[in-house]
């Protein structure tokens, strides 16, 4: 019988945490233009899929700490199944209940993470960190071959792919009682026979909603600097290129290989499967003991990125041929993954134990943060990219179904 360690239980509990936490978001946006149609810009779902996550993340130092961990999974259960219900089964014409039912997932998405990066403060840091991290990558690589095996290969409508994905998180659940082993470090137990993981004892209660409010805000401030604008500022310049510059980023069909480019949109579903390779390569980078503690270096270096993106969008330059941009797409998404996963593994090593759990949560706010920022940027961005190709004779990018 093959016995695994309690070190690989870990891991791959989280990893599976990580993976069922963010597929549903990665699945949703796969299926933008079949939830909204081509006419309604697809901002929307990005917004609608990232938006209530950010909230979610925003407000949780202020009372995530009163509900136990057993509850949290009860609650994203329920959040993330009916609103994959509402968007399989809503009309196609009625959007508002479709954008209800990718507002509920993103919901979901935002109090997991929150959740499970806070659960990592009492297990091994580079098996719990590594696992949701490295999980979280795989998302992206399996929700989108997922959907696209279901719907271009197979040929399933996307309501019942839709109707299918409402059955994954249960998973949580599964794996919160059959596969995660017990905490390496001290808990407070709500109830011993459920194992649920309550609070950290270390939370000061105090008198009044004025004061908790200041008090908290003084607990967050210290890792504003450190943590929080790095990972903001990595996701911004990262969501800037994927969503608002990327599409802009064609070349003529005649020089592509067409077993691979057989349409502009094409072009664009292989930019998203690398930057998603890279996401998750990096991710899983910690598990093997590769660390970057310089996190503004990242911040850097991805804004680069931005501006190399950006002249060839506009200029047609530095890159004559697609294959050089390909290598920079894939490096973009290695840069994305490694601020990630380095910003909570610093979180872990840096923070004193008491304050851990507490900054975990805390710190989860920036990346979701720096989608909506770029969410907001591309709005004009892509167009006005877009636009400038126009007016030089490049109409490709109107013909990509992106804009």
């Amino acid at each position: 019988m093959f016995i695994i360690s309690e070190s690989q239980r870990t891991f791959t509990s989280f990893f599976i945490f990580g993976l069922l936490n963010n597929i549903l978001y990665v699945i949703i946006l796969s299926a933008a233009i079949d939830l909204v149609g081509p006419s309604t810009p697809k901002a929307i779902v990005l917004l609608s899929d990232v938006l209530p996550s950010f909230l979610i993340k925003l407000f949780a130092p202020f009372f995530i700490h009163r509900i136990p961990y057993l509850s949290r999974i009860y609650c994203l259960i329920g959040f993330s199944s009916f609103g994959m219900l509402l968007l399989s089964l809503s009309p196609n014409d009625v959007i508002f209940w479709k954008i209800l039912g990718i507002a509920l997932a993103s919901l979901s998405s935002g109090m997991g993470e929150v959740s499970f990066l806070q659960l990592t403060h009492y297990f091994n840091e580079v098996d719990s960190i590594g696992g949701f991290s490295s999980g979280t990558g795989g998302a992206g690589l399996f929700g989108s071959f997922f959907f696209m095996i279901m719907t271009n290969l197979l040929g399933i409508p996307v309501w019942i792919v839709l109707l299918l994905c409402s059955v994954l998180p249960v998973g949580f659940v599964v794996t919160y009682f059959k596969l995660l082993p017990l905490p390496t470090h001290e808990y407070e137990m709500v109830d011993q026979e459920d194992e649920a993981v309550a609070l950290d004892e270390t939370v000061l209660e105090v008198k009044t909603p004025i004061e908790f409010v200041r008090h908290t805000m003084l607990e967050i401030k210290p890792l504003v600097l450190p943590y929080m604008v790095p990972l903001t500022t990595v996701y911004i310049s990262e969501y800037v290129i994927n969503q608002g510059i990327s599409p802009t980023l064609l070349f003529p069909l005649d020089d592509l290989p067409h077993w691979l480019f057989s349409s502009y949109r094409d072009i664009y579903v292989v930019y998203g499967f690398l930057y998603q390779l890279g996401v998750f390569i990096s991710r899983s980078s910690i598990s093997f003991g590769i660390r970057i503690k310089h996190l503004y270096l990242l911040s850097v270096l991805q804004f680069i990125n931005v501006l190399i993106t950006l002249c060839q969008s506009i200029y047609d330059s530095p890159f004559s041929k697609i294959w050089l941009l390909l290598v920079l797409i894939f490096y973009e998404g290695l840069l994305g993954g490694a601020s990630y996963v380095n910003t909570y593994k610093s979180v872990s090593e840096e923070v004193p134990r008491s304050k851990r759990e507490f900054s975990m949560g805390s710190v989860s706010i920036s990346d979701s943060l720096g989608i909506v920022l770029a969410g907001c940027i591309n709005w004009w961005l892509e167009v006005r990219l877009c636009n400038l190709q126009v007016s030089r004779g490049r109409d490709w990018c109107m013909k990509g179904g992106s804009i």
